[in-house]
Parts: structure tokens; sequence; C-alpha cells
């Protein structure tokens, strides 16, 4: 997950002629909406076959973090030269930490040997990134049924100091004014419906490109 992003972002080539598309779902939201949950409970029960993007970053990795699942754990200089390379999908260096986060092109790569869809839980900036190289992405934008529930969500949590709270507040209304570009708007009121619906969306596009 991540939040407090700045404004650097990378973009790929599209497909060359005649490869396989990529499958590629993108799931954004404010903090409080609920993403990390979804994903895992989608990871478990989506009608399609799907692989989570692990992203990078140049943070170092919390009690508990695995190399590989949570997070590939990069040095500066190596995120840098990948960066250089042209190895990301897109990255971001985030407010206030000084720390990298961005998805690896290889990430899409890994689902696409698997024959599955690429599942990138990423922000909004990301998004935009994601889905100008690749037009045909699904992107949906999960919200909380209001917005107190963003705050109580955050508050029950008890990790945050309040200026950071502040700060996710004020970044998840930013969030909600560009959200716009998404094709879907999935409210996450109920957790089983909500992953449902997403099921359902994503079944139907499976669909569409089989039938292609």
């Amino acid at each position: 997950m991540r939040y407090d992003r700045a404004g650097v972002a990378g973009v790929i080539e599209a497909d060359r002629p005649g490869s396989k598309p990529h499958r590629i779902v993108v799931l954004s939201g404010p903090s409080g909406s609920g993403k990390s949950t979804i994903v895992n409970r989608l990871i478990e029960l989506a009608p399609v076959k799907l692989v989570k993007a692990v992203s990078a970053t140049t943070r170092r990795p919390r009690a508990g973090e695995k190399d590989g699942e949570d997070y590939y754990f990069l040095s500066p200089a190596e995120f840098e030269r990948k960066r250089e390379t042209g190895e990301f999908l897109e990255y971001a260096e985030v407010f206030g930490s000084g720390s990298w986060y961005g998805t690896l092109k290889g990430e899409l790569q890994r689902a696409q040997r698997s024959g599955a869809w690429a599942l990138l839980e990423i922000d909004v900036q990301g998004a935009r990134h994601v889905a100008q190289a690749y037009p045909e992405t699904v992107t949906i934008f999960l919200t909380a049924a209001n917005d107190r529930d963003y705050e109580q969500r955050l508050r029950r949590r008890g990790t945050e100091t309040e200026e950071a709270l502040q700060r996710r507040l004020t970044i998840a209304r930013e969030e909600l004014a560009a959200a716009d570009f998404y094709r879907h708007r999935v409210v996450n009121d109920d957790l089983d419906r909500a992953v449902r619906e997403i099921a359902q969306i994503l079944i139907a596009r499976e669909n569409e490109l089989n039938a292609g």
C-alpha cells in the first residue's frame, strides 16, 4: 500500500504487435477504504486467476515482512539503477519519508507466465500511468460508504499520530476528487458484496477477451 505519493512516475512501452496482451486490474482507493482486505479476499475467491504484483521499495523491512512476498526491498542505489534501465511500470517517492515505491514490469510478466491477471494495488497517480501504457487495464476505485468511514477506520487502527492521520485524510479527499477516470467504482460498505461486485467485473472482462 502506498500513500503520499510525489509527482514522478515512469511509463512503459506498450506490448509489441502480435504479443499476447497482459491482463491487468488496478485497484485503488483512499486509506481506510479496505483495499488490502479486498485484495486478499480476491486472490482467494475470484473466479479468474489473479497474481498480486509485489511492489518494490527503498524503505527498510518492518518486523515480519519478507522480501519478495510483502515487498522487494531494494537499496536506493538498486532502485535508481532499475529506474535508469526502464524496469519500472510506475514509481514515485513518498512525501516526507525519502522512500521510493514502484511496480516492476517483471510483475506483469510473472502473472502472464502463470496465465493470470496481474493485480496492482496502487494509488491514483500510479494507476494513471499504468492505464496510459495499457489502455485495456481494468481500473477499479474502492470507496467507503461515506467520508466519516475513512476517519473511523483509520482511528480504529491506532497506528497513526494525529498529524499523520489528518495528512492521510487530506490525501483521501484528493484521491476521491481525482478518481473520475476509473472505469469502475465500488463501494465497500459490505465486504462480501464488494468482493462479489469486483469478481463480476473481472469475469465479464475475461469473457469479453475470450470471445474476442
